[in-house]
């Protein structure tokens, strides 16, 4: 009985750590991946649209502009 009953006390906190852990380890990841590939935020605002430019076919069609 004394196993069952530990366990159920100290389900939250085990939960609450592992969470944590996981968190931290994503976070050291999307810091590394983000160190190696270099900022994204230049690529985003390259393509955004420009409202004076017509849509053409083209550049609905070329999938590098």
């Amino acid at each position: 009985m004394g196993i069952h009953y530990d366990y159920k006390s100290t389900k939250g906190n085990k939960l609450m750590e592992k969470q944590a852990k996981r968190e931290k380890k994503l976070a050291e990841k999307r810091a590394k991946r983000e160190a190696k590939e270099g900022p994204k935020i230049q690529e985003e605002q390259e393509k955004v649209l420009d409202a004076s430019k017509p849509i053409t076919l083209d550049f609905l069609t070329n999938p590098d502009k």
